[in-house]
């Protein structure tokens, strides 16, 4: 199977590049350390190690994440390997964003931080050569057949961490069962991040291990803001110069995908036509969007305030009602401002859903539309304990923000629900981390 997948991963490799060239180029110009896509990553000391002893050195982990989310995701987790002193860590990343996030975190943490070689026989062997890991660890669906089968050559024990299957993944592998059997049958372990992907390991025949859990549930988050602190995070964000007789109602789109901002604009509206001083932060999924934003804004009555343009905006005395992030990784800290998260990527066309931990772990209510599939065994948790609300359609999308906009007990309760709901979640990291250790002991 594997030199079939050589035979034509080259044809298909030169066809796709200049999509992904230009791609690359429009989101990040020219990526530094690009060689390290072709193998070249730093070349690390041989190793003499035979055990976890720390006198006959330490045991190398290889772990891919291939974006910012799932750079943050495996804080918690590389932390406690770090713990023991008893491994090193190496971390790979597929996108720039992912790369940046991911030496600005761990750099001074962990041996390397590089980025992931293409998929390619002479570039994956290149990169193991100079590498030399005892095991490696992906995050969720990051199942590339020439690390596997590199992996397999160099007898290295391999770890599926959060692993997920979407409904596309699954069915494709379902029909084409050699292949799933080709890609896990050199996996060690896969800890599966909800029951629906324990359910479809077992259906292909791989059998995870049966704890199941979110390492995204144990991703440590910013304290939330007392009420003064938030208010004045808010009145710097949107200039806010005069006073309100009541409070300003946040409304925030967490990672949003295309027609989700159009919608939010529509429900701000009708908020402020009811009476509700409504401001609107917007962070969308892909910062490259910008311009289609903007376009959206400037069709629109209200003030509105881009992020890398706010000095500038500061001058002119704004008093606005709507903040557009065009900076990657600031969702955290901007969400805790809001009294209501909209989770994007879950209105049609749109499916498979963003995450909504990030909302829920700092105690902001979360509202969802009907595509949350990626998702689907937290979000009907969070409906089980009334920690969230899920629409079944936009028709309804902006007479339900009105309605919550009015209602401050109802939003407290979805609040602490969510809170609650994430602190009975928490611990998958530490059993994992155990596990990894354990395994290399022997």
């Amino acid at each position: 199977m594997i030199y079939f997948y050589r035979l034509i991963a080259l044809p298909l490799m030169l066809l796709a590049s200049p999509y992904f060239i230009g791609r690359k180029l429009r989101r990040d110009g020219l990526l530094e350390d690009w060689k390290q896509r072709f193998g070249f990553l730093p070349k690390l000391p041989k190793k003499n190690q035979t055990s976890l002893d720390k006198t006959k050195g330490k045991k190398r982990i290889w772990i891919q994440a291939v974006s910012i989310g799932e750079i943050l995701a495996i804080e918690t987790l590389i932390d406690q390997l770090m713990e023991t002193e008893q491994v090193e860590i190496i971390l790979t990343t597929t996108t720039s964003t992912g790369y940046q996030a991911a030496k600005e975190r761990y750099d001074k943490k962990i041996k390397l931080v590089g980025l992931f070689p293409i998929d390619f026989w002479i570039f994956s062997k290149i990169a193991w050569s100079r590498l030399q890991p005892d095991c490696i660890l992906l995050a969720e669906s990051e199942l590339w057949p020439e690390h596997l089968a590199q992996a397999s050559k160099n007898k290295t024990p391999v770890f599926i961490i959060n692993a997920r299957l979407s409904n596309s993944s699954f069915k494709r592998l379902k029909a084409f069962k050699p292949f799933a059997h080709f890609l896990f049958s050199n996996v060690k372990t896969i800890y599966s991040a909800t029951q629906i992907d324990f359910d479809r390991f077992i259906a292909l025949g791989v059998k995870p291990d049966s704890i199941i859990g979110n390492i995204k549930l144990d991703v440590p988050f910013p304290y939330p803001l007392s009420e003064e602190e938030k208010h004045e995070c808010i009145n710097k964000l949107f200039l806010i110069t005069e006073k309100v007789k009541e409070k300003e109602f946040i409304l925030i789109g967490a990672s949003t995908w295309p027609g989700e901002e159009a919608l939010l604009l529509s429900a701000q509206k009708a908020c402020i036509k009811a009476g509700i001083d409504c401001r609107l932060i917007i962070v969308p999924r892909h910062v490259e969007r910008k311009a289609s934003i903007i376009k959206l804004l400037k069709e629109q009555k209200l003030k509105w305030i881009l992020a890398s343009d706010i000095e500038l905006a500061a001058l002119e005395k704004h008093n606005a009602a709507i903040f557009l992030s065009d900076k990657t990784g600031n969702l955290s800290k901007l969400i805790r401002l809001a009294d209501l998260a909209f989770i994007g990527k879950s209105m049609p066309p749109n499916r498979g859903g963003q995450t909504p931990i990030e909302a829920v772990a700092q105690g902001v209510p979360i509202i969802t539309g009907p595509n949350m599939s990626n998702f689907a065994n937290i979000i009907d948790d969070l409906k089980s304990v009334s920690a969230g609300i899920q629409i079944p359609d936009s028709n309804l999308f902006s007479e339900k923000i009105i309605e919550l906009a009015q209602d401050p007990k109802k939003r407290k309760d979805l609040a602490q629900s969510g809170i609650e709901w994430h602190k009975s979640k928490k611990g998958i990291s530490n059993y994992i981390s155990k596990a990894i250790i354990a395994s290399l002991e022997n």
